[in-house]
C-alpha cells in the first residue's frame, strides 16, 4: 500500500487524533467548507457503505455512468497522486447546510473505528457505489487519501 494502512489500529488512531484537533474555530487553508461541513463531507465515503438513507438517495452507479466514473474518476480517487486543491466534488459528497461539529466528529470517528474493526480482508472485492468492486489497496487509498487531504486542508 502506498498510503498508510487505515486498516491498522495505529494509523486509524493517528487519523482520529488529527480529527480531534479540529475545533469550531479551525479554518480551511483553501475551499469554502467550514470544519463541521468538512467532517460531514468526509463521512460521505462511509455513508455510501453503511447508511441506508444515503444509499437510497444516491444508488450505485450502473452501466454507462459507472463505466465513465471508472474511466475518468477512479484513477484520481484510488490512485497514488494527491488530490488537487479546490477539485470538483461529487454531488453525493456536497455538504452545504449547517452541521454540528461534535456530532460530525463523533460520526466520522465511529466510521473509522467500524472500518478498522472490520479489517482489510472484509474490503477485498467489496463494491464501491461509484466504481464497483475494489481491492483492499484501492479501498485503503480511497479512505486514507480523502481524509488526509481534508485534514491537511484544515491544518491538522
Amino acid at each position: 500500500m502506498q498510503h498508510p494502512d487505515i486498516f491498522t489500529r495505529p494509523v486509524c488512531d493517528q487519523l482520529i487524533a488529527r480529527i480531534h484537533r479540529i475545533t469550531p474555530g479551525t479554518r480551511p487553508q483553501w475551499g469554502t467548507m467550514n470544519a463541521a461541513q468538512m467532517l460531514a463531507h468526509c463521512s460521505k465515503a462511509y455513508d455510501a457503505l453503511y447508511d441506508a438513507d444515503h444509499q437510497r438517495r444516491w444508488p450505485p452507479a450502473k452501466g454507462l455512468k459507472r463505466f465513465m466514473l471508472k474511466l475518468l474518476v477512479k484513477g484520481t480517487v484510488c490512485g497514488p497522486k494527491p488530490y488537487p486543491r479546490n477539485g470538483r466534488t461529487a454531488p453525493s459528497f456536497v455538504v452545504a447546510d449547517h452541521r454540528e461539529l461534535e456530532h460530525e466528529c463523533t460520526k466520522l470517528v465511529n466510521y473509522l473505528n467500524k472500518v478498522q474493526s472490520a479489517g482489510a480482508a472484509s474490503f477485498q472485492g467489496k463494491a464501491s457505489a461509484s466504481f464497483g468492486p475494489l481491492n483492499v489497496n484501492e479501498w485503503n487509498t480511497l479512505f486514507y487519501k480523502h481524509l488526509h487531504h481534508h485534514l491537511t486542508q484544515f491544518g491538522v
